[in-house]
Parts: structure tokens; sequence; C-alpha cells
């Protein structure tokens, strides 16, 4: 599907839609303590999102089996949350939620690290993988185009000698999940797919210690680097305007 200009009122459901995955997402990042499974945030992010009534995307999606991705070090994205998967000081813990409401979607994902950091590079990973998506978002405009945002995305990444992955990218998003155009986290300006202002696309860079490659874990979901190195990774949906943007994924 590809992402249209969406309407008055429909933007004003995905601002509805962005708030309260900005609100899970905080209250997540507040809960989260060493020691708790990955299934226990899961569980709080299913009951939040209840009392706030929004609707989880992701369950059910193409069958993936819960609310929420919860991805863990060298776990890029889409880790399955279990009750067997116990966070430790130190764990980059990757949080990718979305919410629907009245029929329209939000996506995004903040990286957090559980207690204090056991390497200050881990720090400086997520700290820059967030720069590199507030980069991305800060390209926007009317008749913006991918390569325009991949190309700052890429910028701030580079500059820290980052692995960025390629084989996932950010996308659009609002009646669908996922609606095209990709949207690469690398790129050259000038190319790639024209967007215009009242589109709304998903931009989440993922970066890594070590290399891009990555591979599908025996779950059939998780996506793991290659060479084990950590993984970060952030999201906001954001609406073009004509000159410039607003974050919908935001309280």
């Amino acid at each position: 599907m590809q992402t249209k200009v969406k309407t008055k009122a429909e933007i004003a459901a995905m601002r509805e839609s962005g708030r309260m995955l900005a609100t899970v997402l905080q209250f997540l990042k507040n809960q989260l303590t060493p020691g708790m499974s990955t299934k226990d945030l899961a569980v709080l992010a299913s009951d939040e999102l209840r009392r706030l009534g929004g609707e989880p995307s992701f369950l059910h999606y193409q069958g993936f089996p819960d609310v929420i991705c919860i991805s863990v070090n060298d776990e890029v994205v889409h880790g399955i949350p279990s009750p067997d998967k116990i966070i430790q000081t130190g764990d980059i813990v990757g949080l990718d939620f979305g919410v629907t409401y009245q029929k329209m979607i939000t996506d995004s994902a903040i990286s957090v690290i559980a207690g204090k950091p056991i390497d200050q590079r881990h720090a400086k990973l997520v700290e820059q993988t967030e720069r590199a998506m507030m980069a991305g978002i800060g390209a926007l405009h009317d008749g913006v185009r991918t390569g325009d945002i991949g190309a700052a995305v890429q910028a701030v990444l580079d500059k820290g000698r980052y692995g960025i992955v390629r084989d996932l990218v950010g996308h659009g998003v609002g009646h669908a999940l996922h609606e095209d155009p990709n949207i690469p986290n690398y790129g050259r300006k000038n190319t790639g797919p024209w967007l215009q202002a009242g589109m709304t696309i998903a931009i989440e860079p993922m970066a890594t210690l070590g290399t891009d490659d990555v591979f599908v874990a025996e779950d059939g979901w998780t996506i793991v680097t290659q060479d084990n190195s950590r993984a970060a990774h952030f999201e906001h949906t954001v609406l073009i305007t004509e000159d410039g943007f607003e974050l919908l994924t935001t309280t």
C-alpha cells in the first residue's frame, strides 16, 4: 500500500494513537529494571494500552505472537517477549510498539540501558542512534526525497563509525503498519521517491557497534547482528508539513 496524504480526521486519530504509544513507552522506560523479564514488560505494555483505550498493532501482525517487540543487546529488532529472558544490568533493551486508534496506526521505538551502562560505548551508541533519527526527521519538508532523509541519518552514524543495518528500513505508516515507500537509513541527497505534506512516515535507524550484517534467529522473527555486536533502534511516526514536520508519537 502506498502511503497517502492523510485527512484532518485521520491525522487527529494518529495524534491520539501516537500520544498513547508515547505514554506506554515512557511508562515502560520508567518501569524497566534489571531482573525483569521481557514478558513482564510486554504485560505492562498491554495493560497500560488497554487502560488508555488503544489497540496493539503488532499482535498477530503476520503472525507475531505479542503486543510489543523487545530486543536485547545483539538483537536488533522483532524480539519476542519471553518469561525466560531476564534483563541484566547494562543490557540495551529495544522497545518497539505500535498502536491502533480509530483504525489509524502509529509506530515508535526507543532503546534503553537497564540500570547503568557497563561500557560507555553502549551509552554512546544509544545516544547517537537517537540523534541520527532526529537528523532524519529534521530533513523533512514538503517535497523531501527519501534519499535526503537517509543521507541525514547516515551522516550521523557514519561519523560515529557505526554499522547501519541496511536490511531493515523506515516506511510509510497510517492506514497500514507498513506502507510504501521504504525509507532507508542511508542514501544520497536528491534521490528516491518524493514525499509531500500530509503524508505520515516512520523513520527508524538501527545501528550496531560492528558490521551491518544481520540474520533471522530460529524463532523466525528476531533479527540478530551477525557478529554479536550490540545494536540500538529508535523510531518516530512523523507527519510531513509544508515547511517541516510534526512528531506524532509524543506526549
